[in-house]
């Protein structure tokens, strides 16, 4: 496989966002989903809509989520509703909570942990996807980016505990903190493969290098960023890119690295990496092209 092409603003304003995008090329056609991160109630570090809402428009996206499998603002349609108006999103765009009507099933026949992926139902009204991921560390996964979006996030709830509980059926809450961690990151490999081969090459990755915590923006009691902001990547190969945003953590002087780079080996985040080019869903070795 050739290398991916990763492009690198360090503009990190709303214009340097749409900039880095337009750097693709590429148009999404169709009825657009764009897949963030919303924010947990009491979250401090999540990408706000202010931010995102010229990049929304520029590909006349709908702002697409999925109910969480824990207690929370966003483990019901109801309470994910409210949160998205309280946090501004239902204020500046169209919002699909994707699994309000239930799941639709992905088939994975060569998944090396899992077989099969629940997402939201609402998926099916999408021809392609805007992944928008906030780049940071995370308590479960080691980090967060295009992959762990395109997994566990457009999973629904039903979903997102089967990921998790590695393909358990009618998985509690408490048997997802008692799995193999590999065999967890295997499963939200699997799962990520699942909705690349489904949007058939119709996908764009952006991922966002500011507000860097440790913590993903699913904790409502979050740490604050431990790095200084860096700026933005877009790429259309989900491995390519979240292994350059790892990279550039890695190769940082920012004292906060440290801090990073241990809750990212901690959960051994970068296994997910080498699982997802196995899947065959993209490569590891790109070029970094800066359009400043």
């Amino acid at each position: 496989m050739e290398k991916a092409k990763v492009y690198f603003t360090k503009d990190l304003s709303k214009e340097g966002l749409v900039k880095v995008y337009e750097a693709l090329g590429k148009e999404l056609v169709g009825k657009v989903a764009v897949k963030l991160h919303s924010g947990e109630k009491g979250n401090q570090n999540f990408l706000k809509p202010e931010f995102v809402q010229e990049l929304v428009h520029r590909v006349h996206g709908t702002v697409v989520e999925c109910n969480t499998a824990y207690e929370g603002a966003r483990n019901t349609t109801e309470r994910h509703q409210e949160l998205m108006k309280e946090h501004g999103w239902s204020k500046y765009f169209q919002v699909d909570i994707m699994d309000s009507d239930g799941d639709m099933v992905l088939e994975i026949p060569e998944g090396l942990k899992i077989k099969k992926n629940y997402v939201g139902k609402n998926l099916e009204n999408y021809d392609s996807m805007l992944v928008l991921s906030h780049f940071k560390g995370h308590p479960m996964g080691g980090y967060g980016g295009a992959l762990k979006q395109l997994s566990i996030g457009v999973a629904s709830s039903v979903g997102k505990r089967y990921i998790h509980c590695v393909g358990k059926e009618n998985g509690t809450y408490e048997d997802m903190f008692h799995v193999n961690q590999l065999d967890f990151l295997a499963s939200m490999a699997d799962a990520a493969s699942s909705v690349v081969k489904y949007f058939k090459g119709n996908l764009a990755f952006v991922n966002v290098m500011a507000n860097m915590s440790v913590d993903c923006d699913c904790c409502a009691v979050a740490e604050d960023p431990c790095m200084k902001d860096i700026g933005i990547l877009a790429s259309l190969d989900p491995v390519a890119i979240d292994k350059a945003c790892l990279d550039i953590v890695y190769q940082s002087t920012d004292p906060g690295r440290d801090h990073m780079i241990e809750r990212i080996e901690r959960q051994h985040g970068t296994n997910i990496i080498d699982d997802a080019v196995q899947l065959g869903i993209g490569t590891n070795e790109y070029e970094l092209i800066l359009i400043d």
